[in-house]
């Protein structure tokens, strides 16, 4: 963009802006389903009031955006921005002109810090320009997972096949064979999907939020203008054995809440609920599945740990299982830039990394 062209930046106000808000982010290139509409009215649900900031060309039309999550703490906050801002870095007087709003913005909010979590990969040139030129710095505090596992949904259910490991594709046969069945959730059975989520919680040693935040996280996002959400459920004989919550927005799907009984494992029913859906993210148009989370050992060694070493790994030792199981569907391995925090507030800052209790989304 040329550096004599006006631009405007602003904070918008009220729904009336949505469906702009949400073709600007579906459109861009570092979109992302954390940085729409809906997915801010979920959070704003659940103690996290969102805001929007837009900048704009002197037509009208946008050109870079943040949705800001915003974490009241005694009469201060912190800002937070899941996977963006939306912009090209290096498009520079657009990215000045968002950083300027961005911080007046924040600063009304009386934020002791800023952070963002670019849709970005890795790249030491943006982690210089974050720091050079706005102040960033490089935080060990990541809230969304840095590495993860994309499966390019281009080509259909048999260019998906092939690319998967033959143990996969077998157990994806078996369960079919086996009598599993897949289905879309109705409302009435998510309490069937949260009973799973307490046990696979207690099982797995990790821990859930409540009833109502998945359930609002399903609700909201289904009833979007854009983007849509889908509980999937695996049945056998009659009861349901494993969910998947799945996100759908513009180019992107994720996988991001899941649970299974500990009954009927030997029926592989996983496996049946991932390749299901993978096809109903396809049917709402998206060409990535993200499986939303690996051991970051993995994204930082840019390539797939070979197989005699992950042998060698506990598989019940925080992400391993889960990578083993996301690995064979053939998708790719990526890792993003991580978090950069931009400190308002030195003294408070470093009291609240001693303190801070952030769960993920």
């Amino acid at each position: 963009m040329q550096a004599d062209l006006k631009l405007n930046g602003t904070i918008l106000a009220g729904p009336a802006q949505r469906d702009r808000w949400d073709s600007f982010v579906s459109d861009h290139p570092q979109g992302h389903l954390l940085q729409s509409y809906a997915w801010g009215e979920f959070k704003q649900q659940h103690r996290w009031p969102a805001q929007r900031v837009l900048v704009s060309d002197s037509s009208g039309r946008p050109v870079a955006g943040a949705q800001v999550l915003y974490r009241g703490m005694a009469g201060l906050a912190i800002a937070y921005i899941p996977k963006g801002p939306v912009v090209d870095w290096q498009d520079r007087p657009v990215a000045d002109e968002l950083m300027r709003t961005l911080r007046r913005a924040t600063r009304q909010h009386r934020a002791l810090y800023l952070k963002i979590e670019p849709n970005e990969m890795t790249a030491p040139g943006l982690e210089t320009l974050l720091a050079e030129r706005y102040g960033f710095e490089s935080s060990p505090e990541t809230i969304q997972p840095r590495s993860t596992i994309r499966v390019n949904l281009d080509g259909g259910p048999e260019t998906w096949l092939a690319r998967m490991k033959p143990k996969h594709r077998y157990n994806i046969k078996l369960a079919e064979r086996r009598g599993v069945t897949c289905r879309l959730a109705e409302p009435a059975d998510f309490g069937a999907f949260y009973q799973l989520m307490v046990i696979t919680g207690q099982r797995d040693q990790f821990g859930t939020h409540s009833a109502s935040y998945y359930r609002d996280a399903w609700e909201i996002f289904r009833e979007s203008p854009q983007g849509n959400a889908a509980l999937v459920l695996a049945e056998f004989e009659g009861k349901v054995i494993a969910g998947a919550m799945v996100f759908a927005f513009g180019q992107e799907s994720a996988y991001l809440y899941g649970a299974s009984s500990d009954e009927h494992r030997r029926e592989m029913p996983t496996y049946l609920l991932q390749w299901r859906a993978m096809q109903w993210a396809k049917e709402q148009g998206a060409r990535f599945y993200d499986f939303w989370g690996i051991p970051d050992e993995v994204g930082d060694n840019s390539e797939e740990l070979e197989n005699d070493k992950l042998a060698q790994k506990n598989v019940r030792d925080g992400l391993w299982g889960v990578y083993r199981f996301k690995q064979g569907f053939g998708g790719e391995t990526v890792r993003y830039a991580g978090a950069f925090d931009l400190v308002y507030n030195r003294p408070l800052y470093k009291l609240w990394q001693r303190v801070k209790t952030i769960r993920p989304s």
